[in-house]
């Protein structure tokens, strides 16, 4: 039996790494500065912090990153992993986040719900789906 031999030069291995459109790359970068403003705040619970966001409809697009970044924790069931801005390496997390936000930017409508389904209970579906059409809207809508 010969042991397997792994290129550097995989292919695959790049290829599986995100595409980001500079659009998407800005609001990776906007959470990610968030996330550091964030770290030492108190968590806030996903429910209560959409249902005050969803009454005042001036609500700046930093309140919603920092929602976000406060709640994410709750709705994945551990803490996400956010790089430092600017670095052109991306988390699953990360990743898995701007997916969501490129598809609920366009018409994908089956990639928001499977990319939400994938990994967020039924009970915190909704409200981070409204932070996350949010975002998308402030930095697609502009």
């Amino acid at each position: 039996m010969r042991p397997l031999r792994l290129s550097a030069d995989d292919t695959s291995a790049r290829l599986s790494r995100p595409e980001l459109d500079d659009t998407v790359f800005a609001a990776l970068n906007y959470l990610r500065l968030v996330a550091l403003d964030c770290r030492s705040a108190a968590r806030a619970d996903l429910y209560h912090a959409c249902a005050v966001l969803a009454h005042d409809k001036t609500v700046a697009q930093r309140a919603y990153a920092e929602t976000l970044v406060k709640c994410l924790c709750q709705a994945l069931g551990k803490k996400p992993v956010f790089y430092a801005p600017r670095v052109r390496t991306v988390s699953f997390d990360e990743a898995w986040l701007m997916r969501l936000v490129q598809s609920s930017a366009g018409p994908d409508s089956d990639s928001f719900a499977f990319l939400i389904r994938s990994r967020v209970p039924h009970v915190a579906r909704r409200n981070l789906a409204f932070l996350i059409h949010s975002i998308s809207d402030s930095f697609y809508n502009i």
